[in-house]
């Protein structure tokens, strides 16, 4: 599903280039549950938005379901991004002056879907999430658990065949936290690739395995 190839991501200062990302070689097959791990500054964060599709300045190679998104232009990345994948992230990202509805109608108008079948995607998704209650509050009325339940519904409710998530249970307490990552295993059995960036081994033990990062590079297992 995804493939990387001598992958940098670089910033050009006065003494020279400051590298983020160094020469990142992943694999990362359909239906995997993949958790990025490492030292705060080392990268992860920036390689899961280059994988998102957020981020474009970077050199190398990738492929993503045989697309080659290194010879794509921008619009045709966001495109991609937009039919395949969605985002959690840990600060949520709801749109603050719209609804729970309306946040959750959001990705499904972006995808042309007919408004008669954003109306029942919407309410299936109230409904699997249990806040049909909160369908008709805004993001600041919620809390921090609520928030970020809404904001799983909103990356999964156009069954994305890739979900991105960055500290999604940063923000939360552990019992929400385990909520969240019960969802995420669920919808991985179900077919959906998962992508995390945790510092938490229990959010990492949900998953199949592990890229460790240091300094920008993928570190490779000691043998053994």
């Amino acid at each position: 599903m995804i493939r990387t190839a001598n992958l940098d991501k670089f910033y050009e200062a006065g003494y020279g280039r400051t590298y983020v990302l160094r020469r990142i070689e992943v694999e990362i097959k359909e239906g995997e549950f993949v958790t990025i791990m490492g030292p705060s500054g080392a990268g992860k964060s920036t390689l899961l938005s280059i994988i998102g599709m957020l981020d474009g300045a970077w050199t190398g190679e990738f492929y993503f379901l045989d697309h080659a998104v290194h010879k794509m232009k921008p619009k045709d990345r966001v495109e991609l991004n937009k039919k395949y994948i969605g985002f959690v992230f840990q600060s949520y990202h709801l749109i603050d002056n719209l609804t729970v509805y309306e946040n959750l109608d959001i990705p499904l108008s972006y995808r042309n879907v007919k408004s008669s079948e954003r109306a029942s995607l919407v309410c299936d998704a109230l409904d699997r999430f249990h806040i049909v209650g909160k369908r008709d509050l805004y993001p600041n009325q919620l809390s921090g658990g609520q928030q970020q339940l809404v904001a799983v519904a909103r990356a999964v409710i156009a069954s994305p065949k890739l979900i991105l998530a960055d500290e999604p249970t940063g923000n939360l307490h552990s019992s929400q936290g385990k909520e969240i990552m019960e969802l995420f295993k669920r919808l991985n059995d179900e077919g959906t690739t998962i992508i995390q960036v945790t510092h938490s081994e229990a959010n990492a033990a949900y998953g199949h395995r592990i890229i460790n990062l240091a300094d920008g590079w993928v570190v490779k297992p000691a043998a053994g």
